[in-house]
């Protein structure tokens, strides 16, 4: 029975990080198209709305899916289906409470935060646009907090996809669409793409909610027509104990005391990037930067540059999926050398998978602007957070590993310490003329790398792990090597088509640094089998 339980959760685990991968490379498809139909201040405009979005979405569904999950499995496990059904109905009618009254909220005083929170006041009906989110999201998260509490990741996993898929299509369609009625109405049709996403992904979680409900009237009229008297007499034997165990304890009241906390924590995060978007905004305006500029260089900042940069942490991301439970499971064995053993696996292969696009990204900045997104004078921006980008990479399994610890409050109070030294910098630098936005990104970079300074030095004191120095330097003579390699490819390619020049450039030169991380004996066989699918190959 406990293999069987432990081969769901892994499969379900599957499910949802296969489906985290495939969209996080299907959502890049706008990421390279939008800006060439709107420009980058038309992606300003589109990206100036959101912090205050993922604020109330915090606000709105902050740990209530956790809470939904954790709650109906335990319900599920002892039978009590009423119990699991008095718990989601709560839940919603908690979340459709809070939703409703922030959108009101929102509506009412829409141009009171436009004039006074976000910089530019033709993001106006980019904004509108986005307020049906909150109730849409706020539904969604509440039944996908339901089939995982019931170990079904199916429903979530097709609903991410779905949504995606529809989000990309709708959002450039109604850009491209409303464009010739000004730029602000463009941007708006991009915010009304992603709203048409999370209909059709919400309207693939009632499908299964529907199903799923169906099925259970149907088996529940075949039980009842087989054994008519025992089936009734067990439903009322049941239904009565069920009836005493929902009123023994308060749901809604365990249902807030565990999502309060966790939304706390997160909105740490969230208010820092509104805080990050207000401060930037008020300091390039000081810095005597007009406005369409100033949201153009935020667009391009926030809407190009970072989801380039982030866009191989799926990687690191499945990294840390899969070191949280093999973490838990050595600690609580108390397996410190297990422990250690797969912090420096997982820490290595990280900084190894990292490494090739750190080179790439500062050494093809120009093409790589200009090719993905056609706006090549955006290229020192992506310069500049290209070396930052390994410390985003490592810093993924040390947070997993502060979690599998149960440390999560040394991982919060970080993240708190490096929000506050970027926001102070964000006021100091970005208000100078001579950085401008460069001010903001230095103070981004150094807050990437206090962060996984501080995670490091959490990590270190509690159990006691470090990075071989080594590794470092046998990782950074191939990066070296590699960059050699890659510049000395593309200026002997023929520039007639630059991509063919760049890829070739790229591909060569990867597979150098490859032979040269095994040749150093950096990454072997059993790394490589800990990679999602590649591994397969090599067990």
């Amino acid at each position: 029975m406990l293999a069987m339980t432990k081969q769901t959760f892994i499969k379900g685990a599957m499910i949802l990080l296969a489906a985290g991968i495939v969209n996080r490379i299907l959502g890049f498809v706008p990421r390279i198209t939008l800006p060439r139909i709107i420009g980058a201040e038309g992606v300003g405009l589109y990206q100036l709305s959101y912090p205050f979005l993922i604020v109330m979405l915090t606000i709105i569904t902050g740990g209530i899916p956790l809470a939904i999950a954790k709650w109906i499995a335990e319900a599920e496990s002892t039978g009590d289906t009423r119990r699991a059904n008095h718990i989601f109905r709560t839940a919603m009618l908690l979340t459709v409470a809070v939703a409703v009254v922030l959108t009101i909220a929102m509506l009412l005083f829409a141009p009171y935060i436009i004039r006074y929170l976000l910089p530019d006041t033709r993001v106006y009906r980019t904004f509108l646009m986005m307020t049906p989110l909150l109730l849409i999201i706020g539904v969604s998260s509440v039944y996908r907090g339901y089939f995982q509490g019931k170990q079904n990741m199916i429903p979530g996993a097709l609903s991410q996809t779905l949504e995606t898929i529809i989000r990309i299509i709708a959002s450039l369609v109604f850009a491209y669409m409303l464009l010739p009625y000004g730029l602000e109405w463009a941007a708006a049709g991009a915010m009304l793409g992603v709203v048409a996403g999370e209909l059709g992904g919400l309207a693939v979680l009632l499908w299964n909610f529907r199903r799923r409900k169906e099925d259970r009237k149907s088996r529940k009229t075949v039980a009842d027509r087989d054994e008519p008297g025992t089936a009734e007499n067990m439903g009322k034997g049941t239904n009565s104990v069920k009836k005493g165990a929902v009123g023994s304890e308060p749901v809604l009241k365990r249902l807030l005391g565990l999502s309060l906390p966790v939304t706390g924590s997160k909105l740490v995060g969230s208010l820092s990037y509104l805080l990050e978007s207000i401060f930037t905004a008020k300091s390039l305006a000081a810095a005597g930067i007009v406005t369409g500029i100033a949201t153009a260089q935020y667009g391009a900042l926030q809407g190009m540059i970072i989801p380039l940069l982030l866009l191989p942490t799926a990687l690191t991301y499945s990294l840390a999926v899969s070191l949280v439970p093999s973490l838990s499971e050595a600690a609580a064995r108390g397996d410190k050398a297990l422990i250690q053993k797969r912090m420096h696996q997982s820490m290595r292969i990280a900084l190894v998978s990292g490494a090739p696009f750190v080179v790439v990204m500062s050494l093809f900045a120009e093409p790589l602007c200009r090719i993905i997104y056609a706006h090549e004078e955006y290229a020192p921006m992506l310069q500049l957070m290209a070396p930052i980008g390994i410390f985003i990479y490592l810093q993924a399994p040390l947070q997993a590993a502060l979690q599998a610890l149960d440390k999560p409050g040394s991982a919060l109070m970080n993240t708190f310490i490096g929000a506050a030294v970027k926001l102070i910098l964000i006021v100091q630098l970005a208000s100078k003329p001579e950085l401008g936005i460069y001010g903001a990104l230095i103070a981004i970079n150094v807050n990437i790398v206090l962060v996984t300074l501080l995670h490091g030095i959490s990590v270190l004191r509690f159990i006691g792990f470090r990075m071989k120095f080594t590794d470092f330097v046998k990782v950074g003579a191939a990066m070296v090597i590699m960059g050699a390699a890659a510049q000395w490819i593309m200026h002997r390619m023929p520039m007639t088509l630059e991509w063919i020049a760049l890829v070739s450039a790229c591909f060569i030169s990867v597979i150098l640094y490859l032979l040269l991380m095994i040749w150093m004996k950096i990454i072997d066989r059993h790394d490589i089998a800990r990679i999602p699918w590649i591994g397969a190959w090599f067990r």
